[in-house]
């Protein structure tokens, strides 16, 4: 007997891996239509069963939230009384068509830019928009009130027990999977290269290292995609959430650090007992850290006590590196004594670097286990582990990082917006029967650039005329046996579920013509006059949003990934130099945080431009893989900024010391170049001028950097200080920085290349 599964569920599994959309469907199409007869036949209220049914629609196949089981009812709870509140306010609004627009266009904004904040904003977007538009699309007396509100509530009476008991949505995040294995493979990395060479030699060595740094590589490459696979964060507000997505950017680090090298030293560097210690416990950490991510109900105990023995590991090889490096040394100041010389440190740097990643990544994942981990008072009230920022401050950050002309979600939001609001006052005007569904047509093609809402006006018309065409074929089929239609209904909603993520969208908005067919004829005489009404009321829909979208920045995101990403460069570059300064500067230890935040809040920007941009239809102008490597390059760029503020951060007596020394200048002067460069970098992104020349390694100043340490920061007995550890490890950052430089600067140029080949194939005018 085979242990396959049947064809249909395999071809199911192909098109929606995780049976999301499929559960959600069959959920709905068992409850819709039960709740619909309560308020039809036993209630006899039409308004009372139109609100339930649209209510269930949108609790159940419009919103799927993710983490605990208390959290998911929570939102579904927070969804089902914003409902209750957006009703209220669309039946005031719509008594007026000038305050019905204008609560439109403002209302609309509100929801549609709250979603730059989380997931769970984001994903229910759509179903509050829906709360507010069902309402101020069609005026009624206010005596109608009390039914709206009461067919909303029994649709989340229904949803909450059907969310907790019919097929609940498996408890893991969805990154918390790829992330487990990024740690699992950058494990095996560092055992094979703290393993010391193989019996077969050398050459084997390398080989292994190699392939398990490719490994590597693509297990961050998918942890990647999986964050960039919707256009807004894939995580909510939770504690657990957060610490999550900042684990996405320190895991894409780790695997930058694990396959970089310097440009003076072998492959595989040379022996280090004290640095192969650290990579060994920087294994262990992970390994706890994947054991967690896996289940985040386990025990935080062994991956802190991993932590603190990584700790004592690199506390040991800051010592050790202290005798590995003699301050007096026979001979002149050649360049291959001087790049020796700090090569001597390059093995212990790279396993410093590597440390702090790896211990940043453990503090994250512990947030995430513990703040899964409290009880569901704890969640009620707010109460963070440790001293993570409040859920509304960190909302408020995110939200005033969006509230720029240059933001790809604030050009949205006011599309979007303004589209609803156009909407409202032409269906007032041409007096449609049915000035929803107009609505809804407008909300659904709505893209962020022309070309998209134009391919998915003209998909959501096709979709409409066949689903009408199918419609009227079945109600005539049926013809007076009206009975029938309660059968037929369940199978719409099944289907209508399942298609937009199975087939596309013009097959689901063909399934959702025939729902609403279905419907609207339930209780009544077959009438096959509603398919053309919706395809009348879609088609109006569908011309008020490609108006919109060409009026309103048509360009998309692909217009601002540039403008992003040249401004989250000039803020990191920022970042670093305040870093530098703050470690090695003149003027007293200046805070870097602002900068920091800054930096953050820029990459947060380019973040949902570049998921934007990728979930755009159409062929894409620029090239992915270009984009790609320069969106990492900020991260990079950031968090080497924050490995220097880490490793100084406390030390205020050794930052005098380091003042005092001419060693401090060496590394400004360092950080000046490189920092200038992205400075330089970040202008060309910006206007797509030419890409300054990469900054090449200089002699004299690692010459100088030399002196210092051989000099200045001995401790008498011709050994360097811990002081000038840091200062060489505080260079090695920097350097790291630079050594990103070359592919950055080819995937700039490559990308200005197709710019300009658009601009020859498409001249001005």
């Amino acid at each position: 007997m085979s242990g396959r599964a049947p064809r249909w569920l395999r071809w199911l599994r192909d098109r929606d891996p995780d049976l999301a959309a499929t559960r959600r469907a069959a959920r709905t199409a068992l409850v819709m239509p039960a709740l619909f007869a309560l308020c039809g036949e036993v209630f006899h209220n039409a308004t009372m069963a139109s609100f339930a049914a649209f209510g269930t629609f949108s609790m159940l196949l419009l919103v799927d939230y993710s983490g605990p089981m208390a959290e998911r009812l929570q939102a579904q709870a927070a969804l089902a009384v914003a409902w209750l509140g957006l009703i209220c306010v669309g039946t005031l609004a719509a008594a007026d068509v000038r305050l019905a627009v204008a609560a439109t266009v403002v209302v609309g904004f509100v929801i549609l830019f709250a979603g730059v904040v989380s997931s769970v904003l984001a994903g229910s977007s759509t179903a509050l928009l829906l709360a507010f538009v069902l309402p101020v699309s069609a005026p009624v007396p206010l005596s109608q009130l009390p039914d709206r509100l009461a067919g909303a509530g029994l649709a989340a009476a229904v949803a909450l027990p059907a969310v907790a008991l019919l097929w609940p949505r498996p408890v893991a995040d969805p990154l918390s999977a790829p992330a487990a294995a990024v740690c699992r493979a950058a494990a095996g990395y560092l055992r094979a290269r703290s393993s010391g060479p193989a019996p077969d030699g050398p050459a084997a060595f390398v080989d292994h290292c190699r392939a398990a740094a490719e490994i590597t590589a693509q297990t961050g490459a998918d942890l990647r995609g999986a964050f960039d696979a919707t256009p807004y964060r894939p995580t909510g507000l939770s504690a657990t959430s957060r610490a999550l997505v900042r684990l996405v950017d320190e895991l894409t680090w780790l695997c930058a650090v694990l396959v970089d090298r310097s440009d003076y030293t072998d492959e595989p560097p040379g022996c280090d007992p004290v640095a192969h210690d650290v990579r060994r416990a920087a294994a262990h950490v992970l390994d706890e850290a994947r054991a967690l991510l896996t289940d985040l109900r386990g025990a935080t105990g062994p991956l802190r006590a991993r932590g603190e023995e990584l700790r004592a590991a690199l506390n040991a090889m800051e010592h050790s590196s202290t005798v590995q490096v003699p301050a007096e040394h026979p001979g002149g100041n050649s360049t291959a004594e001087v790049y020796g010389f700090i090569a001597a440190l390059d093995v212990s740097f790279r396993a410093q670097e590597l440390g702090f990643a790896v211990l940043q990544i453990a503090d994250n994942v512990d947030v995430a286990a513990t703040a899964w981990q409290r009880g569901w008072q704890a969640r009620l009230l707010g109460r963070e582990p440790g001293a993570l920022a409040a859920p509304l401050a960190a909302a408020r950050e995110r939200a005033a990082a969006h509230l720029r002309t240059d933001s790809v979600w604030m050009h949205n939001s006011l599309r979007g917006a303004v589209g609803l609001g156009i909407a409202v006052f032409l269906a007032d005007a041409t007096g449609v029967g049915h000035s929803f569904w107009v609505l809804l047509g407008t909300l659904s093609v709505l893209r962020s650039n022309a070309l998209s809402t134009g391919q998915n006006a003209v998909r959501a018309v096709l979709g409409t005329v066949a689903g009408s065409v199918i419609g009227a074929a079945l109600l005539h089929l049926i013809g007076h046996h009206g009975t029938a239609l309660w059968f037929v209904l369940p199978v719409a909603i099944l289907f209508a579920g399942i298609a937009p993520a199975a087939i596309s969208f013009a097959a689901g908005q063909a399934a959702f013509t025939v729902t609403l067919v279905v419907l609207f004829n339930i209780g009544h005489d077959p009438n096959w006059h509603v398919a053309l009404l919706r395809v009348q009321d879609i088609a109006l829909g569908c011309l008020v949003s490609i108006v919109v979208a060409v009026f309103f920045w048509p360009r998309g995101a692909q217009a601002a990934v540039h403008k992003a990403l040249a401004q989250a460069y000039e803020d990191s570059a920022r970042y670093l130099a305040g870093a530098v300064d703050y470690a090695l500067g003149q003027h007293g230890p200046a805070d870097p945080d602002p900068r920091g935040r800054a930096a953050a809040a820029s990459a947060r920007r380019l973040d949902d431009a570049f998921r934007s941009f990728l979930a755009e239809r159409g062929a894409k102008p620029l090239s992915l893989a270009c984009t790609t490597t320069l969106v990492s390059g900020v991260v990079g760029l950031r968090l080497a900024a924050d490995a220097v503020v880490s490793l100084w951060q406390g030390e205020d007596r050794a930052r005098v010391q380091a003042v005092r020394a001419d060693a401090h200048c060496a590394v400004l002067d360092s950080a000046d170049r490189v920092t200038g460069w992205y400075h330089g970098f970040a202008a060309g992104l910006g206007d797509h001028s030419p890409v300054p020349d990469v900054v090449p390694l200089r002699p004299e100043s690692a010459a100088r950097l030399v002196r210092s340490v051989r000099g200045e920061l001995s401790d008498g007995q011709g050994r360097a200080t811990p002081v000038a550890v840091r200062i060489i490890w505080t260079d090695d950052h920097v350097d790291a920085a630079r050594r990103l430089q070359p592919g950055l600067a080819d995937a700039a140029r490559t990308q200005a290349a197709a710019h300009r080949g658009r601009l020859r194939k498409w001249p001005a005018g």
